[in-house]
């Protein structure tokens, strides 16, 4: 329905000289589909308050309304609505976009009532942002095609999610280290499988990038129906809404495209802030900050200064160890998580791993480890594991599965979710096969902890063949050759 929409919207966008890559088109894309969004969800709000013989007031001041600036309509000669072609264009229009319509939007962050409003979202989205298409009469055009979308029925904001989803996986080919805004789908469903949350838990990503975790664990609660086990009810919907999905996330592109991801997923206003999570000190958390679910995949690789070190207990610059800190902290007694993280967490031996291991033992069942092959995140060019743990009691023994599949990943190849299905059906019963086994954590090395993943279950190798066996066959081979030379031979 919309796919053809989006890719007109690319071409017109890469040929402005203020975009110059994928990023700045999902960006740029986002700000005019959040406001068209904004647009509709008016609409209907109107409706539903006309229904029931209420007045609605409107967010958006008449003159900044969509229907107004963007896409004023006239009736053409068949009395259909139509843009009319005297609306903002050129230089009018960039005029307008950047010196009226944004610093009106900027403001809605002062005025809200509280950060779980629309409202809120609409000021924090447009404090971060700015327009950065140069050309009004492109801009116009991306107008244009973005009034044609519709966000109405739940098949329109279904088909959306999917297409922005894309987007967003397109961004990893992309520079400026776009990979880091996507985890591959299938991962995050079989991640969300496994911790398996249920309405009324509150569920954190603390790294929050495009909000994957965050849409996956909404699209499964919606689809896995309500604690009674029949449809949701208005409360489950209004607990879903309000009161399950949190995040935190620090670059503003990310935050605006994991906003906007979740709202096309059905959240009207996220609960995403814009924040450094690592800048909060651990020792502040209390029980009110506390979650039942952490889905996370923190950024691999980032080194953090002393400043942001001291807010935790096991000092270390690398930014995936401290995030695991802050997961086990802010979880609740009982809770669950899913985190994934590089392999390298499993064995290192510096002093501050060995210490997060021991903590994460400890205070933690770590009942599943999940060993992930190379090439399952697009260019991070890392292997990796997922970490399944619930706080509370410490680890007696941890079941490992090892993701062995006879092709390599990539671009073109990527990972399914057949590729995982043995792990979940594995996973529920922790049996061992040859890619799964246990280990009994009294086992291991009591003064490292090392938890490396070393599969005892897998079939031995062909055995290497004796030097005098390839010698005899080299002779066979050096035989038949000279054989044929002198065939060749004969025939000159």
């Amino acid at each position: 329905m919309f796919e053809q929409t989006f890719k007109n919207i690319d071409d017109i966008l890469h040929k402005d000289a203020g975009c110059g890559s994928e990023l700045d088109y999902v960006e740029q894309t986002s700000w005019v589909l959040f406001l068209k969004y904004l647009d509709d969800l008016e609409r209907d709000r109107a409706t539903a308050a006309e229904l029931t013989g209420k007045t609605y007031t409107t967010i958006i001041d008449k003159e900044y309304q969509w229907n107004n600036w963007a896409a004023p309509k006239i009736t053409n000669g068949n009395g259909a609505l139509k843009i009319d072609h005297n609306a903002l264009t050129g230089d009018d229009l960039t005029d307008f976009v950047n010196n009226k319509l944004f610093p009106y939007l900027k403001k809605f962050k002062l005025s809200a009532e509280n950060a779980d409003t629309i409202e809120y979202k609409i000021g924090e989205i447009f404090s971060e942002l700015k327009n950065r298409i140069q050309s009004g009469y492109n801009l116009r055009e991306v107008i244009n095609r973005i009034d044609e979308l519709r966000f109405r029925t739940h098949a329109e904001k279904h088909e959306m999610s999917h297409l922005y989803e894309d987007k967003i996986k397109h961004m990893g080919n992309a520079g400026r280290n776009g990979g880091e805004y996507y985890t591959p789908r299938p991962l995050i469903t079989t991640i969300v499988k496994v911790v398996a949350p249920k309405i009324g838990d509150k569920i954190y990503d603390g790294a929050v990038g495009s909000a994957g975790f965050l849409c996956e664990a909404f699209d499964y609660l919606t689809s896995t129906g309500s604690v009674s086990g029949g449809g949701l009810s208005t409360k489950d919907w209004e607990i879903l809404q309000k009161r399950t999905f949190y995040g935190k996330e620090k670059k503003s592109l990310a935050y605006i495209i994991g906003i906007m991801n979740m709202i096309l997923h059905g959240v009207e206003a996220p609960n995403i802030i814009h924040t450094n999570t690592l800048a909060e000190n651990l020792a502040d958390i209390q029980e009110k900050d506390r979650y039942d679910v952490v889905l996370a995949n923190p950024p691999f690789g980032g080194k953090e200064r002393a400043e942001v070190q001291q807010n935790f207990p096991i000092k270390t610059g690398e930014t995936a160890s401290l995030f695991l800190q802050h997961f086990i902290k802010i979880l609740k007694a009982g809770g669950k998580a899913g985190v994934v993280i590089k392999n390298t967490f499993l064995s290192n031996t510096d002093n501050a791993t060995v210490a997060i291991r021991k903590t994460l033992l400890e205070s933690c069942n770590l009942h599943t480890v999940l060993d992930l092959p190379g090439g399952t995140f697009t260019g991070a060019g890392v292997k990796t594991v997922v970490l399944f743990f619930e706080k509370g009691k410490p680890t007696q023994k941890t079941w490992f599965y090892s993701l062995n599949l006879d092709r390599n990943l990539g671009k073109t190849n990527p990972l399914n979710e057949n590729d995982l299905a043995e792990f979940v059906e594995l996973q529920k019963t922790f049996a061992d096969s040859e890619n799964s086994w246990t280990v009994n954590i009294k086992d291991i090395d009591q003064s490292t902890f090392d938890l490396s993943a070393k599969n005892p279950n897998k079939k031995e190798e062909a055995a290497l063949r004796s030097p005098q066996a390839i010698l005899e066959e080299m002779k066979v081979l050096d035989e038949e050759s000279a054989e044929i030379l002198n065939s060749i031979l004969e025939l000159i």
